[in-house]
């Protein structure tokens, strides 16, 4: 089996576009226009997230070859007799991943994220203890087995990359010495989203570039948004919901209130719809998932776990319903359950209990969800085609 056909098994289809994601497959990929040489790795996956303008790349090169690590030899030793990809093979992926680069009016960037060499072997859980492997989580390249009968962990890393979002693909990445804080120090824009009632404030808000609020509202963790979006109520217009949003230019106290000044309000491309929730005064999310979010609910979701679930749940279905408890998102404290189809999800201490008609259908450990997400949406998936 191919990569390309395993990718296509998996739903990663060449240029599918996703409300979320792009995923882009392509075979013999020329990458030209390098400062070096022309580079041609077998296949590259181009994953493009919602709210960035450019891709991630990840190289798999399939080298059908296999050192046996046989007694006395030095791979033997170094790699403890566990068979691997030759050492030369996962040295071209250095090549590969630091060679592919791109320039923006600007100085060269990596644009390639991670690089694997695809070698012949089917012992897939004795091959979980070699360097090689390991070193995919620290420096995201190494080899992954691929034959016909052991295609588990390249699915589970190609399922991983999709699902990531662009925070933790960028977290993976391997950054130039001394660009690591500036990242960090952009990398989570918040977004402070106010409550808007009244359709004369809203409208001179637009109009002058301003949103004034009072200071005694704003009480925990609002100076740290660099973004404002308005949340408008049904005295506002009859679809209410968020729709604008805007980059804070400048934030001023004038008497008993705040000021923000923005640079332009921009529509978000969906309407964030409230279905049935709102908001008290205001609440904070980030920019990624105020892009990505189409019901208010979402963004409330705070630990990896609910946003995991999410995740997987709007790959099976794009009709995701969430239960908070409380209507209001800045009382809320927790996600009570999700609901999809004629499913309905909890998030325990320990476990995801699925329900139907009111009964527990499956028990997940919740271990999975945070170690092998893939293994949750094929158990889902599994369900859903028993009924």
């Amino acid at each position: 089996m191919s990569i390309y056909s395993l990718m296509l098994r998996r739903g990663v289809c060449i240029s599918i576009r996703k409300p979320r994601k792009r995923s882009r497959l392509s075979i013999k990929k020329r990458e030209e226009k390098l400062p070096t040489i022309t580079q041609f790795p077998d296949t590259m996956l181009s994953i493009e997230k919602k709210g960035r303008d450019y891709e991630y790349h990840y190289v798999f090169d399939a080298k059908y070859r296999i050192d046996f690590a046989l007694p006395g030899t030095s791979y033997g030793r170094n790699y403890h007799g566990i068979p691997g990809p030759m050492e030369e093979d996962i040295n071209t992926m250095h090549r590969y991943r630091d060679s592919i680069v791109v320039n923006e009016q600007g100085p060269f960037e990596r644009k390639a994220f991670g690089a694997y060499v695809l070698f012949p072997w089917d012992n897939e859980e004795i091959y979980q203890e070699h360097k090689l492997y390991k070193s995919i989580e620290a420096v995201n390249i190494g080899g992954l087995p691929f034959l016909p009968n052991a295609t588990d962990i390249v699915e589970q890393l190609v399922e991983r990359l999709i699902d990531k979002n662009p925070e933790e693909l960028q977290r993976e990445g391997i950054l130039p010495r001394g660009t690591l804080s500036e990242w960090e120090s952009t990398i989570e824009e918040k977004v402070l989203v106010v409550k808007v009632s009244d359709e004369a404030d809203c409208r001179s808000s637009i109009q002058d570039k301003t949103f004034k609020m009072a200071a005694h509202l704003l009480n925990k963790n609002w100076q740290e948004a660099t973004y404002i979006a308005l949340y408008t109520t049904k005295e506002v217009e009859e679809s209410n919901g968020i729709t604008y949003y805007a980059k804070m230019k400048d934030v001023r106290i004038v008497g008993e209130k705040v000021w923000f000044e923005v640079e332009t309000w921009k529509l978000l491309s969906n309407r964030i719809k409230p279905v049935g929730y709102g908001i008290s005064n205001y609440v904070i999310t980030g920019i990624n998932h105020l892009l990505e979010a189409k019901e208010l609910p979402e963004l409330f979701m705070k630990s990896k776990e609910e946003r995991t679930l999410w995740r997987i749940l709007a790959r099976l279905s794009d009709r995701v319903k969430y239960e908070l408890d409380d209507y209001s998102l800045d009382c809320a404290s927790s996600v009570e359950s999700f609901r999809i189809m004629d499913m309905k999800l909890f998030l325990k201490e320990h476990d995801i209990l699925v329900e139907q008609q009111d009964e527990v259908e499956l028990r997940i450990p919740l271990r999975d969800l945070r170690e092998r997400p893939s293994r949750v949406f094929k158990r889902l998936v599994g369900l859903m085609g028993n009924q």
